[in-house]
């Protein structure tokens, strides 16, 4: 179960990363998909630094409020990621979706393989 976590966990935190890299590269791509998801294109760079905050904060583990915090702000995140893409129904959510059952999937296997 300790390999299934770290395999999981890892591949969420790689997801997370080229994700918040992608913001900050492809800046005027990203800014496009905000505009047709409704979303305002200043939220790009303070979401790029609270998903490489929140890899940080899952991978080392230091606090148990923060760890919460992180899975529950990228939760969120997500979740809305997802419907966003659904409401406007462009096909683009199911790397949310994708996303979705790596985050809960890290949050219960991590819940039980590394207790505080």
């Amino acid at each position: 179960m300790k390999y299934a976590y770290w395999i999981i966990t890892g591949l969420l935190c790689l997801m997370l990363t080229v994700s918040a890299g992608f913001y900050i590269f492809q800046n005027a791509e990203v800014a496009s998909e905000f505009v047709k998801l409704g979303f305002p294109t200043w939220v790009i760079y303070p979401l790029a630094a609270a998903k490489l905050s929140a890899v940080a904060v899952i991978l080392l583990r230091k606090n148990r409020v923060l760890v919460e915090w992180a899975y529950a702000g990228l939760f969120f995140n997500i979740l809305l990621a997802a419907i966003a893409h659904i409401t406007i129904a462009d096909g683009e959510q199911w790397s949310a979706v994708v996303a979705l059952i790596l985050l809960m999937s890290s949050y219960f296997l991590g819940k039980k393989v590394r207790p505080f």
